[in-house]
């Protein structure tokens, strides 16, 4: 189980993340692009994927851990139930939303 401090304390651990207000909740940012955010429902986080088939792998595999809604139908996102995952496999999601969304400068000097 993990909550939104721990969203927090993952994200910001990541290369250039900043922490800002998005749609009235927090969210994570690199550079400018955002990664992930916490949803208006409380213990939902939306996390970016680097493809919609990426998402609907996640979807389908686990779907007590991960949902959408007709809002992000068309969207890569997923979105996360936090009190259904531990924080190493929310420490790989932020990293691959992260991952997903910085640019190809950054991705590289953290692979270093």
């Amino acid at each position: 189980m993990t909550t939104e401090d721990d969203v927090r304390r993952l994200a910001l651990g990541l290369p250039e993340v900043t922490e800002r207000p998005a749609w009235g909740s927090p969210a994570f940012y690199v550079r400018d692009q955002i990664f992930a955010r916490m949803h208006e429902a409380p213990g939902i986080l939306v996390c970016w994927r680097s493809s919609m088939e990426e998402r609907e792998i996640l979807l389908e595999a686990e779907p007590e851990k991960f949902f959408t809604t007709e809002h992000y139908r068309n969207h890569t996102s997923v979105l996360v139930r936090l009190d259904h995952i531990e924080a190493d496999e929310l420490s790989e999601l932020l990293l691959e939303a992260w991952e997903a969304r910085a640019p190809q400068r950054l991705r590289d000097q953290r692979g270093q």
